[in-house]
Formats: structure tokens, C-alpha cells, sequence
């Protein structure tokens, strides 16, 4: 066999992909800048796992510190300084203080002082009678923790530190005292403050005689951390309605959006209640004395829907607590309870904020029509027929308004053949036409702008009843009909697929609402198109209603389907009693004939005084078609 030999090229391809390979390794190898950032970091890591690991050892063995053993509290001294004292009493164990009243029970850990549960008694999560009570703190979703600087350079962390406990009674009331001991007069105190039939904590964090303790140059960092439980059937329903809100300064009030994947952020200063809302709960931290800057962060949790079922947002506030004198002393509230709109406004301290009822005149009717009026009514009756008795005087109210505009469809459909009779005699000169056509409702009496302004009297109740529907606590968990819960969906069938923006179920009451927009738009449509008609340059509005007529029930259906059931029940009554009004004015008050015959004999008449709009726009026409008679001459 000939012997294979190697030949120049062949040579010369090896020592090129060997160069290539020591290339490709060189380019990857980490700079040293780099190498020195990994290895400084991984330092820090390994140092703070020590640290945490230390004081997790010294907080455990605390416990075991028998009085008087001074070797064991100079080992102590040498990890927690002054605050070694708190670790040698008897109460540095793990154990718990437990305060309930009628409406709430809370748990308080000796390590770290702070609320470690928090139940509501009287509701229960996900549906009626479920056995489950909504519980806003339980297994370790939430803390509160100050960093403490000593005098001696040293950096504790009050949750891993042990508090002592002293429970007393003064009256009916019931006070914690929790004390972060540096020694027998000398500690940092949470006070809790439970009153009888209430939601409202009294909260006070001081200290005594630990100015040259601590390091008081700089305010104390608090920083309350929650992850807030799902409590409510609907994930995504839930998920639109929890906000972090807050007040600060002359009585401003904002929230952090926490909708977005990324964690948002917010710095506002003289911050006076930072509220943890959800969507029909809230945890709400009050003060007195506002906090000079905080820095407020909402995460939202859930990614996926079939995966993030236990938790919603994750919340973050960081506070300053300024010393005075050398100590520190804030008189603050917590509160563990509904987000509903009359127990909070009962405090008198803007807390009913919180609930979103829309701004400005939307906010205004809602605050001062809906809330009132749908209170008397459900005070009374069942829910779901307060609900259609408070759409049905919500509906006779505005049919004056209904009336108006109806009427003013009707004398536009009477003009249309003489307004189509303008558009042909002038069909070259649209500006003639538009000068001709507004002479035409100057000498009829009619105001084409008639029609629109009732429509838009009655934008803001709808866009209201938007707002006050999904943000009424009234109807947690009250059934209608097959709806067992009117804050939420009313599910009728449960769909073994997911459809992308409908949902897994089918939701009845939004297909009833869907059938009662589409035959309101259907007997109105051809009113409508009569009584506009086509204006040269503008869009064809006969076609777009015939979209309109399918659109809007599809909306209806794809995004009612996962809201609460009270709004669909509202929009399909509301609509409903709509029809039956447009059909008693169409077929038994408005008489065609008689409006043709009026504005016959309105011809007749000296034409009316323009109005203000209806004289500018005649004086905008006249300008535009003088620059048109002048740019042609040039």
C-alpha cells in the first residue's frame, strides 16, 4: 500500500486551526479585572454566610446562657455588644405572645418583636365557607426590621434578635410590650395597642437610654417587607387590584404601579400610611410623625397564572426613624383589616383613599351617588336585587338625557333628504355645502350637537360604575342567582383549555350583557346612520356602526368574562332597561310627524340667534373659503 504522506497544504491547515484554537482560548479567558470581581464578590458572599451564621449560632445558644455565667455573656458581648444583655434573659427563646380581639388575632414572635401572624376572624378566603380564614401574615411572608449602628461600629438586625414580652390589660385594652433589652433600663420598645372591636393597631416604636448605645448620627433604617396571599377565586382579578398606595405631604396621595415584571420604585418623602393593598384587604402602617423619605418598591409575582397561585405581589417599604435628642419615639397605627370604603373613612384619616373610585368627577359620583344610594339599598335587600333596583333608578335618572338624545336623532333623520339634497346641489363645493347645511339647522332650530352632549353626560356614570363595582367589598362572597360570588366571575361551565384573553371558564352574565348591547346597538344603529349622514372626507360612520354592532358584544364577552359578576349584571340590566326606554320614546313619544311639521313651521320663523359655537365655525368656514377664493386667483 503507498505510504500517505503530508503534504505543504496540509501542513499549513494544522498549524492553522492550532493557532485558531489558542486564539479562541485566549479571547475567552476572563481579564484579570474580571477574575478579581468574582473572587471579590465571592469573598463578600462567604463573609456574610459567616456573619449570618455567627448570629444565628449566638441567637441560638442565647437561650441557653445561665444567669451569671460571665464567660458565655463575653462571648455574647463580643457578637451582640450592649444588646447581649436582651440574649441572656429568659425570654431569648422562640417562642409567642398571641392578642385577638373580635375582629383580628395577631401573633408576636419574641425574635425580632414583630407580628409574625395576622387573621381576620370573620372572612374567610376564596369562597364562602371555605373554613379558611384570610390570614395577611403567616409563614414568614412578611417582616419588620431595624438596623441598628452601635457606638461601637457594630451592625445588628433587630429580627434576629430577642425581644422581651409583657402583656397588660388597661380596661379592655390590650398592650404588648416588646423590648429590645441593653440592659435593665436601657432598650428599644415596640408597643402594640389592641382596643376591642377594631382593625386598628396602636403601634410605637421608642427608645430610652440608648443614645450612647446607638450611633445617632443617622436615623434608624425600618424596613417592612410582605408577600401578599391570594384570598380571592380570580388570580388576574386580584392581581389589577393590588396596589402599594401611600399619602405624603400636603395630603398628596399616589401609588407604585406594580403591574410590570421589573420591580418599580417610588422615593416620596413626608410619607404619613403606607398601605400593602389588595384587592379586598389591606395592611396599612400609619404615623404620626411623617417618614422624611422612604423608598417604597412593588414586584408583581405572578408570571403565570396555572403556576402563581399563592402569591400576588411582593412589597417593600424602607423608612427613616429620625432621633430626637438622642432617642427615637413615633406614635404609629397598624391596620389588618377590609379594604372597604366606609370602615376606612370612619378613621378619619384619608385611609379611604385607597380605594380606586376614579378621579375627579368620576371619583365625585361615586363617592357621593353610588356609594350612598347602592348602601341604602343593600342595607335592605339582597345584593344582587339591590343591584338591579340601584341600575333601574340609575336609568330612570338619566332618561331625561336619553330622551334628548333621541330626540334631537329624530329631528336630524326629518332633515337628512334636504340635507342630502345640499350635499348633491353642491357636491363640488364642500365648503358651500357646510355653510349651506349649518343655515339649514340655523332656520329649522336644530343643533346637531344636540345628540352628542347628552352622550357624554352619561360617559361618566358609566365609566363610575367601572370603578365601583370591582372596588365594592359589599359583595365578597354574596350570591345571585348562579352567581356565588358577585365580586368575581360567576363561572357556569369550567373549560378543560385556556383561551388566550378569554380564560378557562364561561362566564354567564357577560354573555347576557353581550346579547342586550347587541340588539340596543341594532335598534339604534339605523336611527343613528339616518340621522348623520355621510359627510365628504370623513369616515363612513354607516359602515363603522355596522362593525360596532359585533365588536362591542365580542369585547363584552372576551373581557367581562374573568371580572366580577356585579359589573355584568349591572351593564346587562343597565342595557336592558336602555332598549325598553328607546322603545316606549321611539314608538310612543316621539312622533315623526309632528317633528317634521314643528320645523316646517320653524322655517317659517326668523331664524334663531347663532349660538357661540355655531357662529365661530360659520366664521372659521367663511375664512377657509375666502383663502380658497384668493389662492385660486393667484
Amino acid at each position: 500500500m503507498e505510504e500517505k504522506k503530508l503534504d505543504l497544504n496540509s501542513i499549513i491547515g494544522f498549524i492553522l486551526i492550532v493557532g485558531i484554537l489558542f486564539w479562541i482560548m485566549f479571547q475567552n479567558k476572563p481579564s484579570e479585572a474580571t477574575i478579581a470581581a468574582d473572587k471579590a464578590k465571592k469573598e463578600l458572599v462567604a463573609k456574610e454566610a459567616l456573619a449570618k451564621a455567627a448570629a444565628i449560632k449566638t441567637v441560638a445558644t442565647a437561650a441557653a446562657i445561665v444567669p451569671g455565667d460571665s464567660t458565655q455573656m463575653a462571648q455574647l458581648q463580643k457578637t451582640l455588644g450592649n444588646f447581649a444583655y436582651s440574649a441572656s434573659l429568659p425570654s431569648a427563646k422562640e417562642s409567642f405572645t398571641t392578642v385577638e380581639n373580635e375582629f383580628v388575632k395577631l401573633k408576636i414572635a419574641n425574635k425580632g418583636g414583630y407580628i409574625v401572624e395576622a387573621a381576620l376572624k370573620n372572612f374567610e378566603k376564596f369562597k364562602k365557607g371555605s373554613g379558611q380564614l384570610v390570614e395577611l401574615i403567616k409563614d414568614n411572608n412578611a417582616d419588620l426590621n431595624i438596623q441598628l449602628l452601635t457606638s461601637d461600629n457594630r451592625t445588628l438586625n433587630t429580627k434576629d434578635l430577642f425581644f422581651e414580652p409583657t402583656l397588660t390589660k388597661v380596661g379592655a385594652d390590650q398592650i404588648l410590650s416588646m423590648k429590645l433589652k441593653a440592659g435593665a433600663n436601657e432598650f428599644l420598645e415596640y408597643k402594640y395597642i389592641l382596643k376591642p372591636n377594631d382593625y386598628m393597631v396602636g403601634f410605637d416604636i421608642r427608645s430610652q437610654g440608648l443614645n450612647k448605645v446607638l450611633n445617632t448620627a443617622k436615623p434608624l433604617d425600618l424596613e417592612w417587607n410582605l408577600k401578599t396571599y391570594r384570598t380571592e377565586k380570580s388570580i388576574a382579578y386580584e392581581d389589577r387590584y393590588t396596589l402599594l398606595n401611600y399619602e405624603y405631604g400636603d395630603n398628596k396621595f399616589n401609588n407604585v404601579s406594580g403591574t410590570g415584571k421589573d420591580v418599580q420604585e417610588e422615593t416620596p418623602e413626608n410619607v404619613k400610611f403606607i398601605a400593602f393593598k389588595q384587592h379586598f384587604f389591606s395592611t396599612i402602617l400609619l404615623t404620626d410623625t411623617p417618614f422624611a423619605k422612604t423608598t417604597l418598591k412593588s414586584h408583581k409575582l405572578v408570571v403565570d397564572e396555572k403556576v402563581d397561585t399563592t402569591y400576588i405581589k411582593q412589597f417593600n417599604a424602607n423608612v427613616p426613624l429620625a432621633f430626637t435628642n438622642g432617642e427615637v419615639d413615633y406614635k404609629m397605627n397598624w391596620y389588618f383589616g377590609p379594604s372597604d370604603y366606609k370602615t376606612l373613612k370612619a378613621y378619619d384619616k384619608n385611609l379611604e383613599k385607597i380605594i380606586p373610585l376614579g378621579w375627579g368627577i368620576f371619583g365625585w359620583i361615586n363617592k357621593f351617588v353610588f356609594i350612598p344610594l347602592f348602601g341604602f339599598l343593600s342595607s335592605y335587600i339582597a345584593y344582587g336585587i339591590a343591584i338591579i333596583i340601584f341600575t333601574v333608578i340609575i336609568k330612570i335618572a338619566m332618561s331625561p338625557i336619553t330622551y334628548k338624545s333621541f330626540l334631537s336623532q329624530a329631528k336630524m333623520k326629518v332633515l337628512r333628504p334636504e340635507i342630502t339634497e345640499l350635499g348633491e346641489k353642491f357636491k363640488k363645493d364642500p365648503m358651500k355645502k357646510q355653510q349651506e347645511t349649518m343655515k339649514l339647522y340655523n332656520k329649522a332650530g336644530v343643533n346637531p350637537m344636540a345628540g352628542c352632549i347628552p352622550a357624554l353626560i352619561q360617559l361618566p356614570f358609566m365609566y363610575a360604575s367601572f370603578q365601583f363595582f370591582p372596588s365594592a367589598f359589599e359583595l365578597r362572597q354574596k350570591s345571585f342567582l348562579w352567581a356565588d360570588d358577585l365580586s368575581s366571575f360567576d363561572q357556569v361551565v369550567k373549560l378543560p383549555f385556556h383561551v388566550p384573553m378569554y380564560g378557562d371558564h364561561i362566564s354567564l352574565f357577560p354573555i347576557l350583557a353581550a346579547i342586550a348591547i347587541f340588539f340596543y346597538m341594532k335598534m339604534t344603529s339605523g336611527d343613528q346612520q339616518m340621522a348623520a349622514p355621510q359627510q365628504e372626507g370623513m369616515p363612513d360612520m354607516a359602515k363603522m356602526m355596522k362593525y360596532m354592532i359585533y365588536i362591542s358584544p365580542i369585547m363584552m364577552l372576551i373581557f367581562f368574562n374573568s371580572y366580577g359578576a356585579g359589573l355584568s349584571l349591572y351593564n346587562f340590566i343597565s342595557n336592558l332597561i336602555t332598549i325598553g326606554i328607546m322603545f316606549v320614546i321611539k314608538n310612543y313619544i316621539v312622533d315623526s310627524d309632528k317633528i317634521h311639521a314643528q320645523i316646517q313651521e320653524n322655517k317659517l320663523k326668523e331664524p334663531k340667534k347663532q349660538g357661540k359655537f355655531q357662529k365661530k365655525l360659520q366664521e372659521v368656514m367663511e375664512q377657509a373659503e375666502a383663502q380658497k377664493a384668493k389662492d385660486k386667483k393667484k
